[in-house]
């Protein structure tokens, strides 16, 4: 390490405005998982709580169904989540839920991270990092490498090639861009019907590229009944689950 190394002053990340995004109808859960307990709290307590103590967030905003904004809403006073400005009813679709949030967030925000409610598992240091990139790049997401073999195949199923697994990522969120750029991507995208699976598909249309930080690979989303019980797993090696539940 040089000297000028050394005595580099530490990178403060830009504060940036959350969108918790936890209006989906949890059919492969077969309930709906963000208020489902794990380790003794509520899903979406748990991923509310990072953001909470996380210094690059200064705002939360919950993107939730319209049946359930007073119970989310009483669930962030609950567990404190007093970074929470608004819980706001979502779209039909995921693009419409996310832009109802981005369309909230206070007039002076630069970043907006967009993260999954079902994702509990994320980590302070990992929105840092993203934070940090998407404040150099305008936008950022962090990414894992697949450790299996890709194949592509036609509509029948047959293989009809193997996919270069160095140029491939799993994108995970938070998804954080520059605050006017993911605006104006969503609001065409919801304008022109698109059906997208992520928020960087809504910039990547316009031209933008997303730069990728290190993902975590305890940083799952809670999809079905099995990754529930790969959370628990985590949080007990993280030594934050109590089975008698007396402990948050």
């Amino acid at each position: 390490m040089g000297i000028k190394n050394m005595f580099r002053k530490k990178e403060t990340p830009p504060v940036c405005s959350a969108v918790i995004v936890a209006a989906g109808s949890a059919q492969r859960m077969g309930a709906d998982k963000v208020m489902m307990e794990l380790g003794c709290m509520p899903v979406l307590a748990r991923t509310l709580l990072v953001f909470q103590n996380c210094d690059a967030v200064d705002e939360i905003i919950v993107v939730t169904r319209m049946e359930k904004v007073t119970e989310v809403a009483a669930l962030c006073k609950k567990y404190g989540i007093s970074k929470a400005s608004k819980v706001v009813r979502g779209g039909k679709t995921r693009m419409e839920s996310v832009l109802a949030g981005v369309s909230e967030v206070k007039s002076g925000a630069r970043l907006i991270a967009i993260h999954d409610g079902a994702r509990p598992l994320i980590t302070e240091e990992l929105i840092k990092s993203t934070v940090l990139a998407a404040g150099e790049y305008m936008a950022a997401a962090p990414a894992i490498r697949s450790t299996d073999t890709l194949k592509a195949v036609d509509e029948n199923g047959v293989v009809t090639g193997t996919v270069d697994r160095e140029r491939t990522l799993r994108i995970q969120t938070p998804q954080i861009f520059n605050a006017d750029l993911i605006k104006g991507a969503l609001t065409k995208a919801v304008s022109d019907g698109l059906t997208l699976t992520d928020d960087c598909a809504a910039i990547e249309i316009m031209g933008v590229r997303t730069h990728t930080v290190p993902g975590d690979e305890d940083n799952i989303k809670l999809t079905t009944p099995r990754d529930m019980e790969f959370a628990e797993v985590i949080l007990r090696s993280r030594g934050d689950y109590s089975a008698d539940r007396t402990r948050l």
